[in-house]
Formats: C-alpha cells, sequence, structure tokens
C-alpha cells in the first residue's frame, strides 16, 4: 500500500507550508531520510523529507503551494502503483509571484480593472526590496538567478552586481494603480504574534540612558571582534540573574520563573523579523557571544535556522542603532515578559562636575508585561544594566 506524505509541522509554531520546489520528481526512487522538497515555514526554509522506501509515485501540490500541516502533497509506493486521484486532497491553491504581470485586485463593484504591467522587470520574481534597488541601481532583474523561495530574487543576489550595459530610452507605459503582494509565511506569523502582543499585553515602558565611553573604549582594546550589540546582551543577561523577576514567562495560570538566561536577538530577514536565540548567555563569554550572534544572524537572513535555535528565549533584545534610530518601543514577543529595545548610540554634551564634556550615550527602553513586572522592577533591573554597562570591564572575561 502506498504511504502518504503528509505536509509536517516543521516548527513548532508551523499552521502551514509553501511548497517552495520539489527536490524528487515523479518516478524518481526515494530512501527513508532523503529530502523530497523544501518547504517555507512561518521562519525558515526546511526540508521535507520521505518516511518510507520505494518511488516517488504521484506528486499531488505543484511548486508554489501553500498547504495546511497534515495534507497529503504526495504518495510513495511501488512503480505502477495506484492512488488516489490529486483531487480528493484538495491543496491549497498555489501562492501568486510577489512580483505578477497581472497584479491582484481585490474586486469591488465600483473599482476599474488595473491595467496588466508589460514591462520586463515585472515578469521576474523578487522581492519589494530587490526591485527597488535595481532600480535606483540600474541593475537588470531578469540576468540575475534568485536564491529566494521559488526563485525570487532578493536583496542578497544584488550584491555585487553591476548595472546593465546603456541601451535605448525605455518607453514607461501605464500601469497598474497598485500592486497586492501575497503574505509570505513568515509576515503571517508576525502578523499573528503581533496581534497576540501589543492587544492582549499590558504594555508599560522605562527608558534610561547610559554613558557608553567605558564600553566603547573596553571593545576597541579587544583584539577579537565584537559589536556594541553583543555587549548589551552579555549585560541584559548578566542582568537577569541578579533580577530573575524580569527573566520570565506569563501562562495561563502561573508565572514560568527561569532559571536559565536565553536571550533572544531580533534579526531582520527579508520579509520580516526572527529572533534567534543565544542560550545560556550569563554563561558565555563576550567573544563567544559575538561569535554565535554573528552565526545566528547569518543563517536567519538565510531561512536555515533550525527550530531549536529560535524558540525558547526567555528575554530579548531589539537593536536599531544602526539604522539610527535613537529610542523606540518594541513589542514584547509573548510568552516572554520583557524586551530591550536599543537605540544608536549618539555623541551628546552633559555635565560633568562644573564643565560641559561630550560622551557616548545610549538610550535603551525596556517594554514591560505589567501582569508579571511592576513598574518598581522593571526600574531596578534596568538600574543594574545600566551600572554593567557603565562599567563593563567584568563582562570582558
Amino acid at each position: 500500500m502506498a504511504t502518504k506524505v503528509h505536509m509536517e509541522a516543521l516548527s513548532p509554531t508551523m499552521e502551514e507550508g509553501r511548497l517552495v520546489k520539489w527536490t524528487k520528481q515523479e518516478g524518481e526512487a526515494v530512501k527513508t531520510g532523503d529530502t523530497l522538497a523544501e518547504v517555507e515555514t512561518d521562519k525558515a526554509v526546511m526540508e521535507l523529507v520521505a518516511r518510507a522506501d520505494g518511488q516517488l509515485i504521484k506528486v499531488l501540490v505543484p511548486e508554489g503551494s501553500t498547504v495546511p500541516v497534515g495534507n497529503v502533497v504526495a504518495y510513495i509506493g511501488a512503480p505502477g502503483e495506484k492512488v488516489p486521484e490529486a483531487g480528493a486532497v484538495a491543496p491549497a491553491a498555489p501562492t501568486p509571484s510577489a512580483v505578477s504581470p497581472q497584479p491582484l485586485v481585490a474586486p469591488t463593484p465600483a473599482a476599474p480593472a488595473p491595467t496588466a504591467v508589460t514591462t520586463d522587470a515585472a515578469r521576474v520574481k523578487a522581492s519589494p526590496l530587490a526591485k527597488r534597488i535595481a532600480k535606483d541601481t540600474g541593475v537588470d532583474l531578469a540576468r540575475l538567478q534568485g536564491s529566494g523561495p521559488g526563485g525570487r530574487v532578493i536583496k542578497r543576489d544584488l550584491e555585487g552586481s553591476s548595472p546593465a550595459a546603456p541601451s535605448a530610452p525605455v518607453v514607461v507605459r501605464s500601469g497598474a494603480a497598485y500592486e497586492d503582494v501575497p503574505l509570505t509565511q513568515i509576515r503571517k506569523t508576525i502578523a499573528k504574534r503581533l496581534a497576540a502582543s501589543i492587544g492582549p499585553i499590558p504594555h508599560f515602558f522605562l527608558t534610561t540612558e547610559v554613558d557608553m565611553e567605558r564600553a566603547a573604549e573596553a571593545r576597541s582594546a579587544l583584539e577579537v571582534k565584537v559589536s556594541f550589540n553583543d555587549i548589551v546582551i552579555k549585560a541584559v543577561a548578566l542582568a537577569l540573574t541578579k533580577h530573575r523577576a524580569c527573566n520570565a514567562w506569563f501562562q495561563e495560570d502561573h508565572i514560568r520563573y527561569w532559571n536559565e538566561v536565553h536571550i533572544g536577538m531580533a534579526v531582520a530577514v527579508e520579509d520580516g523579523l526572527i529572533t534567534p536565540v543565544i542560550r545560556d548567555a550569563d554563561r558565555k563569554t563576550l567573544v563567544q557571544i559575538g561569535a554565535e550572534s554573528r552565526e545566528l544572524a547569518e543563517r536567519a537572513r538565510n531561512r536555515r535556522l533550525k527550530p531549536e535555535q529560535y524558540t525558547g528565549a526567555s528575554f530579548s533584545v531589539s537593536n536599531l542603532g544602526m539604522f539610527d534610530i535613537d529610542q523606540f518601543t518594541a513589542v514584547i514577543n509573548p510568552p516572554e515578559a520583557g524586551i530591550i529595545a536599543v537605540g544608536s548610540i549618539v555623541p551628546k554634551p552633559v555635565a560633568e562636575g562644573d564643565k560641559v564634556v561630550v560622551r557616548r550615550r545610549l538610550r535603551l527602553t525596556m517594554s514591560c508585561d505589567h501582569r508579571v513586572i511592576d513598574g518598581a522592577t522593571g526600574a531596578q533591573f534596568l538600574k543594574t544594566l545600566k551600572q554593567m554597562l557603565e562599567n563593563p570591564l567584568a563582562m570582558l572575561l
């Protein structure tokens, strides 16, 4: 009897997956453990593997389709073995390309149908960011091999690409008034989790300003490269060991106070945000944190994180300082009870005795779940964190 190949839950929060690519074709022999397909989950691109030996006798779901977890996507069996018709499975309709020759339009009675985009660039599958960069730099997207889901051209594919050779002027034709881009799996998950956070969770925010002169001097003295974000992560981890009330999860009928410190590190990726986890960050040296954070960030951007690398954080850090953001408030990632938002390090005039001097300053804003953390509790944690960052030598071991 033929073995069903189901869309498996490849991440703890996965509800559906988009079948990016079949790595085995109908008629090919397969063994248990062989990769059958690449699937885009809510967090990464994962491998769907065979659970039986035999031949891939029927593929039910085409590439690009979004399928709920549990649905049958293919069959493995003996050559010529009969299997149910594809229509009996009824997979979800294929997800349209992010850039399509005919833009999708939500029908409304009074709205005129948009005119199809007829330029060559519109026919290339590319992310909106890649399309904008290509337009600004003069790179021809049609010349690039996309490395994103379904062969989609993404930002990293344009790195090092040279502009197209000059050619005859292009006549700009009238196009659609707008373009509807389908949600990716990661963007769907972000939307759900934000709705489950900012609404139900009673947030409050605490901000402090830190003198980063000593931290900057200590960082410059290190032979091994570490970032200011690595220093903040290490300081947050150590501060949490002294303020267990902030290293906690809110559960339905109890609060879980962690004895271990696992720091979630927010990383911007092509289609949204993901938070890989540095486990036992309080026990790791600054150099170890620096190396691990770079590796996790790279895996996150390539959509190659494993579930154990992005789940289980007890507290999180989000940094927008590299984008010249002085201060912001971050949304708590439930069930965690807090998150630190890190701004940019800015030279500012400050009073030092009876003199005014210029010092490098950093603003930190803590978002707190008031069901777990009270105002004074959060303020005490921030005070400890500030002291550690302003006297960082103990963290450099």
